[in-house]
């Protein structure tokens, strides 16, 4: 580690920080330490700081708003990437879209572009996370999901920028090109496309999809969905029907509001949100023959 943690200090100075708790850039403020973090404030220097990382191949992480990913307790061994590029711009014409960096919060692009009295986004107000998390993984709640309101996305790869357009992304449920591919890339950027609405109209839509979203989920830390809706059924009811709604591991609890929601009641420790997810799997698949597959991303050494 000493010989690249070097490279780290001389490719960015006092940028780097290192030995750095990871819990509280996770929204289940759950995990261990990276050995180094460099935070980014746009999508240049996001680009940049990708391409002199891959150059002195350093391991690396990268982190947006910290949602669908459960970092293990033994942290990350290499550079975790904060991406806080949020620049925005909307444009309003006849046919109106919105160009968002990767690192912007999903749900306040949403409601900004209430505020211009744009829709296609309302359902995008419920989905924690960022554009780019939302681009890599197809997020979607309500009806509405990425694949039905990207344009394209700037992506960088080791040969350079290039534009991806949504056909590219082959996306299917909570899945795309992006997630399948063995390149090493970033999503530094997307174009999305709105329509006119009434600002009233649109709000008030937000609101009841929000309000929906609050009495059918958990308050309090947590992951989002645990685990992708196998085909034709979800996995809530399957985790309900197996019983396994409270079943607690240390500070560690399946929720009785969701059971696809694992909530962290305090000190929680990754390990024991691993062994409540491989509980629930074996579970399921014992008393349904369903495999069910996690929604979440698992980050660092497990």
């Amino acid at each position: 580690m000493s010989s690249w943690l070097a490279d780290l200090r001389d490719a960015f100075g006092d940028k780097l920080q290192e030995n750095v708790s990871l819990a509280a850039y996770t929204s289940a403020r759950i995990g261990g330490a990276a050995d180094a973090l460099v935070t980014v404030k746009s999508a240049d220097e996001l680009a940049e700081t990708m391409t002199r990382i891959w150059e002195l191949r350093v391991p690396y992480v990268l982190l947006g708003g910290g949602s669908n990913v459960l970092v293990s307790d033994g942290g990350v061994h290499g550079v975790v990437v904060l991406n806080r590029a949020k620049d925005v711009r909307f444009e309003t014409g006849d046919a109106p879209k919105v160009w968002a960096e990767s690192g912007a919060g999903f749900t306040s692009l949403a409601n900004r572009a209430a505020e211009y009295g744009l829709a296609g986004l309302e359902w995008a107000a419920t989905v924690p996370g960022t554009v780019g998390g939302a681009v890599y993984g197809n997020a979607g709640a309500f009806g509405g999901d990425m694949a039905g309101n990207l344009i394209s996305a700037e992506i960088l790869t080791e040969n350079g920028r290039e534009d991806w357009p949504v056909e590219k992304m082959e996306y299917g449920y909570r899945a795309s090109a992006l997630k399948r591919s063995t390149l090493k890339f970033v999503i530094l950027s997307a174009e999305m496309r709105l329509r006119h609405g009434v600002k009233e109209e649109v709000r008030f839509k937000i609101g009841e999809f929000v309000s929906k979203r609050k009495s059918t989920q958990p308050p309090g830390a947590s992951m989002g969905s645990m685990f992708k809706n196998p085909e034709g059924d979800f996995a809530g009811r399957l985790i309900e029907a197996a019983g396994l709604k409270g079943t607690r591991i240390g500070n560690a609890e399946i929720s009785n509001v969701h059971g696809n929601f694992f909530v962290n009641h305090g000190d929680t420790k990754a390990d024991d949100i691993r062994k409540l997810i491989e509980l629930t799997q074996t579970t399921v698949r014992e008393k349904f023959n369903v495999s069910l597959e996690l929604e979440v991303e698992l980050i660092g050494d497990w």
